[in-house]
Formats: structure tokens, sequence, C-alpha cells
């Protein structure tokens, strides 16, 4: 991949990464709203770190919102679909340009 298509591939994962930061923000009001600790805790510390994480470090945070749609255990099954669905569509977004940045020479 050339210099500056990786630089373009680059922003963009940021600029995705400041979606997922939005989507994750209303997941964890939402699961306060719903006294959903558990669900609380475990998306709360997501948001700052798709903000502050390096692209090295992002896709680890990514993978850990993307986690939280498990096959035996999803968020799925405590908030609807207008919340979970545009969240899971972001952080898949997100995971792709991060797979698509890392793969292409």
């Amino acid at each position: 991949m050339s210099g500056r298509l990786l630089g373009a591939v680059t922003v963009i994962a940021f600029r995705e990464s400041r979606l997922v930061q939005r989507e994750t923000h209303e997941a964890v009001a939402a699961a306060r709203a719903a006294g959903s600790d558990r669900w609380a805790a475990y998306l709360a510390p997501l948001p700052d770190r798709l903000r502050d994480d390096e692209l090295t470090e992002l896709r680890r945070t990514a993978m850990r919102a993307r986690a939280a749609f498990g096959p035996k255990d999803s968020i799925r099954d405590a908030f609807p679909g207008e919340l979970t669905e545009p969240f899971l569509d972001s952080v898949d977004r997100l995971l792709r340009l991060l797979a698509r940045r890392d793969v292409e020479p």
C-alpha cells in the first residue's frame, strides 16, 4: 500500500473510532439507565480508550467492544436493536478498516 493510501486508511480508521466512541457512550448511558451495572462496567472504559489509543492498540479496544456481542452472553440480550445494531455496525466497520490497513502492503 502506498504511503498516501496508508495515511488515508489511518485517517478513516481514526474517524471511525470516533463514531464507535459515540455509539459506546450511548450504550454506557443506556446500561446505566437500565440498571445493568455489569454492562455499564464492561463498556465504561471503552470510550476513553477509543479516543486515546494509538492505532496499534485500537484493534484490541475494538475487539473488546465486539466481544460484547458474544454467542452466549450478548449485549443484544439486554438492550434493544436500535441501540445495539448501530453499535455493532460501527465496531465491525472499524475492525475491517484496521484489518485492511494491516493486510495491504
